[in-house]
């Protein structure tokens, strides 16, 4: 089992309790944890009431307890059991009612009768609970008491950002979300996954682009947040990724931007086609996540999706059957991997130029073999064919879709032609 896979999952466990929402503590608890493995992690608090372009910042949400209480005085639906029991949002309650009254706040999964569903009402005040429908369709008639030991006030949105210089003023995006409670694949992926790609850009002894990297609340959070930068940051990202739904071991998914011809979707999808052929692509009618904020009209940042099971594409999604046996070390390490991957391909998408006429002279320089037979050229063969296409109008990565080879293999080829003067950047 690989360390790094065994490590985000570690971490997954780690935040897996903690009651998150859009707004609140629990966000507050998560992003301190995180920021433990990334120290220069900067916290922002956006009070409510903070207009951002049509929409307000909501009042800031806490709940401390919750629970249904039978007539034999036994809590029969428990918050403490479960975060997912309480739809998010919920008012404060308490109080005594008949389950004629009571059903019309409960929510349950015919379909899924073993699973507690994820249900919240962030802009209409309302309260409820949900729980398994095999149990909801056990309750038996008579009084049931009400607690919702819950807060809503004027407060803060809060959300996390990491700025990574590089030798280039143009940035990569990175962004995940930190707003749902209990959910593995939905929820803590995104960041867990995030984090780790963090690290490991932070370690590199150098960048060529700029990383801005933030952890937000769905929706209301990318809103507040381009609101704050969209200018900077349509001038200056190149190529974006919404990181979510990455920890299972299903399947892996790619959703464009809406343009779908970006640095991002190109890079995504030559990894993708290279690593794992067989995956899911979809449409941009098909988003559901931040890329909607993020490549709306006026805002038309060139940000897409790799995933591995899609939201919304697999049964435990939005319920409490999304747990740490569905994100897994492997599954986990699987998406982190392509994302890395995908990251270098922007790193070394350099647009490179051959500096002799005709084919260079590879023998005596050591690329290419002296003893011509049979066979003796293939391996040489992707060093010729890269450089056919070196013309300075290409960039690597074009190239490397055109001789159908991974770029991260060629890396080190390019390297060393650089080093022998073959090879010269342009741009």
């Amino acid at each position: 089992m690989n360390d790094l896979g065994t490590s985000m999952h570690s971490l997954c466990a780690e935040l897996f309790p903690i009651c998150r929402s859009i707004t609140g503590s629990g966000v507050r608890k998560t992003l301190s944890i995180i920021k433990g493995h990334l120290p220069n992690l900067t916290l922002h608090e956006v009070p409510s009431g903070t207009r951002c372009f049509d929409w307000v910042v909501p009042r800031e949400w806490n709940i401390h307890d919750a629970a249904i209480i039978d007539q034999d005085g036994k809590r029969i639906v428990d918050f403490k059991e479960s975060n997912l029991h309480i739809v998010g949002y919920s008012i404060p309650v308490n109080k005594t009612l008949p389950l004629e009254e009571l059903d019309q706040h409960l929510h349950s999964l015919p379909d899924q009768p073993q699973a507690i569903p994820y249900v919240t009402s962030y802009y209409h005040e309302r309260w409820g609970f949900c729980l398994r429908h095999d149990q909801r369709m056990r309750l038996k008639p008579g009084n049931y008491k009400v607690h919702i030991d819950s807060e809503l006030s004027d407060g803060f949105l809060t959300y996390a950002e990491l700025l990574l210089p590089g030798a280039s003023a143009k940035e990569v995006f990175i962004s995940s979300y930190i707003c749902h409670p209990s959910m593995a694949n939905n929820e803590l992926s995104g960041p867990v996954v995030t984090t780790f790609l963090a690290r490991w850009l932070a370690a590199l002894p150098a960048r060529r682009y700029t990383y801005r990297i933030v952890l937000i609340p769905e929706t209301i959070g990318s809103i507040v947040y381009l609101s704050r930068h969209h200018a900077a940051m349509r001038e200056n990202i190149v190529a974006g990724f919404n990181v979510t739904c990455i920890g299972d071991d299903r399947a892996y998914s790619y959703l464009p931007s809406r343009h779908g011809a970006t640095l991002a979707d190109q890079a995504a999808l030559h990894t993708l086609q290279h690593l794992h052929p067989e995956f899911k692509r979809y449409s941009f009618l098909d988003r559901g996540s931040d890329e909607r904020q993020y490549c709306s009209p006026g805002i038309d940042l060139p940000v897409c999706s790799v995933m591995r099971t899609k939201y919304g594409q697999y049964p435990e999604y939005h319920t409490s059957l999304d747990n740490l046996d569905l994100v897994t070390p492997t599954g986990l390490f699987g998406g982190y991997d392509v994302l890395q991957k995908t990251i270098e391909c922007i790193e070394r998408n350099e647009t490179l130029r051959t500096t002799v006429l005709c084919e260079p002279q590879m023998g005596r320089r050591g690329l290419y073999p002296t003893l011509s037979q049979k066979g003796s050229g293939s391996q040489a063969r992707h060093t010729m064919n890269f450089l056919a296409y070196a013309d300075g109008k290409r960039t690597a990565l074009e190239i490397a879709d055109i001789i159908n080879v991974p770029l991260w293999e060629l890396i080190n080829t390019i390297e060393r032609l650089k080093e022998e003067g073959i090879l010269e950047v342009v741009a």
